[in-house]
């Protein structure tokens, strides 16, 4: 990790004017495609979960904004962005996790089963790493959704967040939106659409 230069970055005007919010979180629900993505995870034995959330962090990792994190009015970059998802217990409560990133979609799936396995064996909301070098996700596979409010702690809360809806099928095609909650003292428009661009090629990679 190492810190960003405001008085160089060519976008100091909008952190100083976005970091004033009380809220200043903006959100974006669009769809993705995951034809092929559910293929590959069921052709090869892999969690769909574990398959889509890489893509996901795959793209999170090559969208540099997404990895520029507040910390005492200052901006730190970290190199690699790791998934804090929510997992479900037996019970219905859950857990916050943090999923280490790893290239190798086998390699991160087992990852993921290492703190599924450690929430279903504990009942503590919060996993032992607890920073900020993760994005914050939660999927709804329950319903499809067109829009969604995160919940935001106020301060300087500055990790994305992301939430996946149930997958919807049209014509032989499979899509599932996906929703990103962004701070736009760091983030705007225009990196949101790239990351939803990366995420697409990310889904496609392996097929």
């Amino acid at each position: 990790m190492h810190y960003l230069d405001i008085d160089a970055w060519e976008r100091k005007q909008h952190f100083e004017f976005f970091n004033t919010f009380t809220d200043p979180y903006f959100s974006v629900a669009a769809a993705v495609d995951v034809t092929r993505s559910y293929a590959f995870a069921k052709k090869n034995k892999i969690s769909f979960f574990a398959v889509y959330l890489h893509a996901c962090m795959t793209a999170i990792n090559q969208v540099k904004n997404f990895k520029y994190r507040i910390e005492e009015d200052k901006i730190v970059v970290y190199d690699t962005i790791h998934a804090s998802a929510t997992i479900m217990r037996p019970n219905k409560t859950f857990g916050f996790s943090f999923i280490n990133y790893n290239e190798d979609v086998k390699v991160f799936e087992k990852n993921l089963k290492k703190e599924k396995d450690r929430i279903y064996n504990s009942d503590s909301l919060f996993p032992p790493q607890n920073t900020q070098d993760c994005i914050y996700c939660s999927a709804l596979p329950w319903v499809s959704f067109t829009g969604h409010k995160e919940p935001v702690n106020g301060g300087k809360e500055s990790v994305p967040k992301l939430a996946f809806a149930k997958i919807e099928e049209n014509n032989k095609k499979l899509s599932m939106q996906v929703s990103v909650s962004v701070n736009h003292a760091l983030v705007d428009g225009y990196h949101v659409g790239l990351f939803y661009e990366k995420f697409q090629e990310a889904l496609n990679k392996n097929i």
